[in-house]
């Protein structure tokens, strides 16, 4: 199991912050046709529920975009991957379709206000630390190239980092090759709701990526 250590600059900025770590074996594919009936369900009661100018408010998102602010970093330029999946939806536009486990992962940090990392594990080296982002610290985002990530929470293994709130890093991305999946739960705001998020994410990977041997810990 992936150790994770959070650090003082963190704590300093966001004392209750919580990580959750949910590792398991996985079957990615391509397009699961019931796991998006699920999200297009989730598609509709959000949209009902939630106006655009709600969504930073929302629990999770609000406290991930205080952290942000205490930090340094613009939340309205470099959003939280939760909101910026919200603002999407109530703009009317579809969601991605990428892989089963990406799109799970979407469909939790939706439901939960939460964002999410998600990691091929067998390429994360070593345990995991969360620090903040450094001017000039490499960081090539998955389908954005080169991100700015200095004051950003970032979580960094033995080679360097792998994943912000904001984006993850192409080095360790989901793929359909993923066989061990690496889920971290970002929480700024302590651990209410991390459970919901937890069992939420089992379901879905229990039902669409026959997911085996899940560990879960939270720190």
């Amino acid at each position: 199991m992936i150790h994770l250590t959070i650090e003082t600059p963190i704590l300093a900025a966001a004392p209750s912050y919580t990580g959750c770590v949910l590792d398991c074996n996985v079957l990615n594919s391509l397009h699961e046709p019931l796991l998006w009936e699920e999200i297009s369900a989730e598609t509709l009661r959000f949209s009902s529920r939630y106006m655009v100018e709600d969504i930073n408010k929302l629990p999770g998102i609000y406290e991930m975009r205080q952290l942000y602010k205490k930090l340094g970093k613009d939340p309205n330029r470099y959003r939280p991957s939760a909101e910026a999946l919200c603002r999407r939806l109530l703009q009317g536009k579809e969601l991605y379709q990428i892989n089963t486990l990406v799109d799970l992962i979407n469909l939790v940090s939706i439901h939960t206000g939460f964002s999410i990392g998600g990691f091929d594990a067998d390429k994360v080296q070593g345990d995991l630390r969360i620090g903040v982002g450094q001017a000039g610290e490499p960081f090539e985002a998955i389908g954005r190239g080169l991100l700015n990530i200095e004051g950003l929470p970032v979580y960094r293994d033995a080679l360097g980092a792998i994943g912000t709130p904001t984006s993850d890093v192409e080095r360790t991305k989901l793929s359909l090759e993923t066989t061990r999946l690496l889920m971290v739960i970002h929480s700024a705001g302590g651990s209410t709701g991390v459970d919901v998020a937890v069992d939420f994410s089992q379901h879905l990977l229990l039902d669409y990526a026959q997911a085996t041997d899940i560990q879960i810990k939270i720190f």
